[in-house]
């Protein structure tokens, strides 16, 4: 069994495998699934086919394939979801999508927009969410000693290298 990326538990013929060979996506949150299962098995054509027609144009090949190869794919996390079942015409889903790129890992967070036409889902817009960073330490003033240890006040040293 190979288990699917999106996080079922399920094999991957059984879960968006099925997809990816052309069976209809019947939510929201399939479609959401089968498209980061495509970029962990980099399925280009389905993440460019899943995408709305109407926004078709908008997306770049050449710029999902370089993300979808360049990058180790980790994990799928499903945030929420809100309507999207088969009865419905649209629906959201929010997500966390991880992934490693050059040894760092990093966190798509983000809102996607999916809409039905003719009886199909695709993705329709995402809005990217950029989650707060946390100071690890106490906050450095400006008059306050550089932390790198040179001796100047920190709107003399690293303020101006990091500006």
């Amino acid at each position: 069994m190979q288990e699917c990326p999106c996080g079922s538990n399920v094999d991957y013929k059984e879960c968006c495998g099925k997809y990816h060979d052309g069976a209809k996506l019947p939510t929201a949150e399939a479609t959401m699934r089968a498209r980061y299962s495509a970029f962990a098995t980099h399925n280009v054509d389905f993440i460019i086919n899943s995408h709305h027609p109407d926004k078709r144009d908008e997306v770049k090949a050449e710029e999902v394939e370089a993300w979808a190869k360049g990058s180790v794919w980790h994990g799928l996390n499903i945030v929420s979801k809100q309507a999207g079942e088969a009865k419905d015409k649209d629906g959201i889903v929010e997500f966390n999508a991880f992934y490693e790129v050059q040894g760092k890992i990093h966190k798509h967070h983000e809102i996607a927009e999916f809409k039905k036409k003719d009886d199909q889902w695709y993705f329709y817009d995402g809005q990217l969410i950029q989650d707060t960073i946390k100071r690890e330490g106490p906050k450095v003033g400006r008059n306050d000693p550089c932390p790198c240890g040179s001796g100047k006040k920190y709107k003399k040293c690293c303020l101006t290298v990091s500006a």
